[in-house]
């Protein structure tokens, strides 16, 4: 099983290998009770984010994580999974510039790098 901060960079490897756009891993233990991580990223188009999703998702059921809720996915213009330690943000490129949902959550030092850990979880 893996721990919470290997699930999140699992995700955020996922969306990166189907192309997601801006991918940021935030560790927001210290500043919220709702979740450990926030994963939010960018598609290009409805259909690339609602792909990002569908993949996501197939790929965490496959290690047996299933959402505990989700959000967003009928328009396809932000779509939140809700894994209870990890919340994933999939946002059309248009409305993440509109909500700047980073600017909540980003004090600039709590980004986990996900490139670097390579082989880490899997």
């Amino acid at each position: 099983m893996l721990s919470n901060e290997q699930m999140a960079i699992f995700a955020a490897r996922l969306l990166d290998e189907k192309k997601a756009q801006d991918i940021m891993l935030l560790d927001v233990h210290e500043m919220t009770v709702i979740t450990d991580y926030m994963l939010i990223c960018s598609g290009r188009s409805v259909p690339q984010v609602k792909a990002l999703c569908e993949h996501v998702e197939e790929k965490l059921y496959e290690q047996g994580f299933d959402p505990r809720r989700k959000e967003g996915v009928g328009d396809g213009r932000w779509i939140v999974l809700d894994y209870g330690s990890l919340m994933i943000h999939i946002f059309h490129e248009q409305d993440r510039a509109y909500y700047q949902l980073e600017r909540l959550w980003s004090d600039g030092a709590n980004g986990v790098c996900f490139e670097e850990a390579q082989g880490e979880g899997q």
